[in-house]
């Protein structure tokens, strides 16, 4: 069951509530009848993946722009897929604007979202931002001239839980419900997480396997919830120690290379920051440095545990729509991604950041790919140079060794 939106007579907006198997029997791909898992497909070979940020699909719906934004998302997405052809997307939260949403079902617009990925049978991870459960907002416009739009629940659908004004209501869906809903894709790698860390949801750990080696890990992609929305923007202490505890049980001694997604930046972030609006100097790369960093309101130790972990080679974010910059911090690169969907404020170009992970020797590269085709700071290797550097010395000489015996 969702909200519809359309347009009546004088641009008054009707409400219609009414039952859709869309979103519940998706037909050859409800089971997961693929393997579920990663791996780099061939000696020397690289594994890449293109992270979608801030796409804010299901913006002001009940307008004429708002649909058209969602298209212009669509395109953007479609064009880097196609560009790019990656191995695996990142959805890097904000992937709708649920307080624009009026519907009980937002996930009708996640399903909009995750679509061009799938149609291209590209496997995907997702992770929540602040606004994709956050509740709804009503628009001031509603109690003007456009009116607010009236419910009706046709009585042709009472059977599917419509049977009275008070089942047709302004509500979003929860982070529980959009990501078991993600979950029923067979291409869908995204996961609940330990429910010992509720209120957040898609904390989670996947690993790339070595194709030298398949029964072994060559990377792990870790995935944690920032908050905002029906909560706190912050990765609760909490959080910090399922990573430590796991990350010691999954790859001990971290010998095994880790890059870490969430979607809203530490105050660490902050501390690096190039000032707004000013060129971006070495050591930071980046094409776009237009606002301050809006971080989240508290850390809880989560950057410690990072920065004393040699094997954690970079967090990504999304979150700041004007910024895509890398700038390394202690022994890690902390990089933005690129404001992906048309959704969201700013009118900057539109793009996706790409990394490229190489198993041997290991390094990532990364750029922006733009929709029109252009790539910034292309296949820059910064964040190779770093685990260059920051290699553990006996790690260091073990891959001298190795190359002198090949």
């Amino acid at each position: 069951m969702h909200w519809a939106v359309r347009m009546g007579v004088g641009g008054v907006g009707l409400l219609i509530c009414f039952l859709s198997f869309r979103l519940i029997i998706i037909p050859g791909d409800a089971t997961r009848l693929l393997p579920k898992y990663l791996s780099f497909s061939s000696a020397n070979s690289t594994f890449r993946i293109a992270v979608f940020a801030d796409l804010h699909y299901g913006e002001n719906a009940w307008t004429d722009w708002g649909p058209l934004h969602d298209e212009n998302s669509d395109r953007v997405i479609s064009s880097v897929l196609n560009m790019e052809n990656p191995d695996f997307v990142v959805y890097l939260g904000d992937v709708i604007t649920a307080n624009n949403l009026a519907m009980p079902n937002a996930s009708n617009y996640w399903e909009m979202a995750i679509s061009p990925t799938r149609n291209k049978n590209i496997p995907w991870a997702s992770l929540f931002g602040n606004h994709d459960d956050m509740a709804f907002e009503w628009p001031e416009e509603w109690f003007g001239s456009l009116g607010v739009p009236s419910i009706q629940c046709s009585s042709s659908q009472s059977a599917t839980g419509c049977e009275q004004e008070s089942d047709c209501y302004f509500q979003g869906t929860t982070r529980a419900e959009l990501i078991e809903m993600d979950m029923q894709h067979n291409l869908s790698h995204s996961s609940y997480g330990p429910k010992s860390l509720w209120p957040s949801v898609s904390n989670y750990v996947l690993e790339i396997n070595s194709y030298m080696h398949p029964e072994l890990p060559a990377a792990f992609l870790y995935f944690l919830d920032s908050g905002g929305g029906s909560y706190p923007e912050v990765i609760s202490a909490t959080q910090a120690r399922w990573f430590q505890q796991t990350s010691a049980q999954r790859n001990p001694g971290a010998r095994i290379p880790e890059i870490v997604f969430w979607h809203i930046p530490s105050q660490a972030y902050g501390k690096i920051a190039p000032s707004p609006g000013s060129p971006i100097k070495q050591p930071c790369v980046g094409s776009i440095n237009l606002e301050a960093v809006a971080p989240q309101e508290a850390e809880y130790g989560i950057m410690d545990i990072l920065t004393n972990r040699t094997s954690v080679k970079a967090v990504i974010v999304g979150h700041n729509h004007g910024l895509d910059w890398c700038c390394p911090y202690k022994s890690l690169w902390l990089c933005f991604a690129r404001h992906t969907g048309y959704g969201g404020y700013g009118s900057w170009p539109r793009g996706a950041r790409i990394l490229e992970l190489v198993e041997e020797p290991f390094a990532v590269n990364s750029w922006i790919r733009m929709e029109d085709g252009t790539t910034h700071n292309a296949r820059h290797k910064t964040i190779q140079s770093l685990w260059r550097i920051h290699q553990p010395e006996g790690r260091r000489k073990e891959s001298a060794m190795g190359k002198k015996k090949k």
